[in-house]
């Protein structure tokens, strides 16, 4: 793997890219990409179909900078935290964009906040789901017990 690789860029959060002085940044080959971030090339090829990655055409060869590394790693981050891709875009599109921090923050905020909020709901679901299925089963084993 590329050396400079895992110096390209501070590690950025949902909280955004940080800005480093990357001049000396070497673009990574997509196979770099797929081992610095542990993911398959089909999986970086997605992204790009998607626009979420953009990477620089050598012919047929795929390289990716700096922008794409500090946007992978916004992706597998919100992809964690169980965003969608049309999420997704929205952060990268905030995160990228000209809003002031603090207002990035807020609305990051509100998105985690959101976020937090369904996967709860999502939790409280599933926790009466097994509940049942606990009572479905106790039931069974006392049929079979009985029997």
């Amino acid at each position: 793997m590329n050396s400079v690789a895992t110096k390209m860029v501070v590690l950025p959060d949902l909280a955004g890219p940080l800005v480093e002085d990357v001049a000396e940044a070497q673009p990574l080959a997509i196979s770099e990409m797929s081992e610095l971030f542990d993911v398959t090339l089909r999986t970086l090829r997605f992204y790009e179909e998607k626009g979420l990655l953009n990477p620089v055409r050598r012919g047929a060869r795929r390289f990716y900078g700096t922008q794409d590394v500090s946007r992978m790693r916004v992706i597998l981050q919100a992809k964690k935290i169980g965003l969608t891709l049309v999420e997704i875009r929205r952060v990268i599109k905030l995160v990228e964009g000209d809003t002031p921090r603090q207002e990035q923050f807020a609305e990051l905020r509100d998105i985690c906040e959101s976020q937090q909020k369904m996967l709860r709901e999502q939790k409280a679901m599933l926790d009466e789901q097994v509940a049942e299925v606990d009572n479905v089963l106790s039931s069974l084993n006392q049929l079979v017990a009985g029997a």
